[in-house]
């Protein structure tokens, strides 16, 4: 189920959360060896002491899978390891594709064609997720239900630090709104490595946590 290279997010347990990012390097039985964590809001190497005990999340193609760990060492070889408890394939947490924080936010995007189909184009989301996105396009558009195409997204996180990522999409359906030139176009994201989802996962967490902060969501 897990293997070398992926991507792991940890969370700190606490009343303080901190959220980390490092890749799986090594695997023995069950215990796994990550690279030394970086806390993903500074961008700084995060010391973990002997004992911490940690929430790890990594995805595969459908699913975000999750498991608690403890940390258990520290290992220098030809680069700086932490070594963490891995509780084996059968007692991980899976969160299934639409179980994906979906949030309501406008973010810039071009639309590039895949096959030089049509002149690529700027549009704007209505919402993003994990596993899509629901654009706003013209209904000029020379799009069409089940086409794939290439977006490129800009992502703004709070730490000033803006993520660029092109994704693959297949176009889905088409959706009437209130604008009489536009229409709504749900996208699934296709063809993207845990890097990029994991991005995004991200991106929309920290913007739940300002819209409870601002009162937009209760929940």
């Amino acid at each position: 189920m897990i293997k070398i290279g992926d991507v792991i997010n940890l969370e700190t347990k606490g009343s303080v959360l901190e959220r980390l990012k490092c890749k799986l390097v090594e695997r023995k039985g069950n215990i796994l060896y990550f690279d030394y964590p970086v806390n993903s809001e500074t961008g700084r190497t995060a010391y973990l002491m002997l004992g911490t005990e940690l929430i790890a999340s990594f995805v595969n193609i459908e699913s975000v899978y999750r498991f608690h760990t403890e940390v258990t060492g520290r290992v220098k070889e030809n680069i700086p390891m932490i070594s963490v408890t891995y509780p084996g394939d059968e007692h991980l947490t899976r969160v299934q594709r639409r179980e994906y924080v979906r949030i309501d936010t406008t973010l810039d995007i071009a639309i590039h064609p895949i096959n030089k189909e049509f002149q690529p184009f700027t549009a704007v989301t209505s919402d993003i997720s994990a596993g899509g996105a629901a654009i706003i396009v013209p209904k000029s558009t020379k799009l069409r239900p089940n086409q794939e195409v290439l977006i490129w997204f800009s992502l703004p996180f709070q730490t000033e630090k803006i993520e660029y990522l092109k994704m693959k999409a297949k176009i889905i359906r088409f959706i009437d709104v209130e604008h009489e030139n536009f229409v709504k176009a749900p996208i699934q994201f296709i063809e993207f490595d845990e890097f990029k989802r994991q991005t995004i996962i991200r991106f929309c967490f920290e913007q739940q946590i300002l819209m409870r902060r601002r009162g937009l969501i209760t929940e």
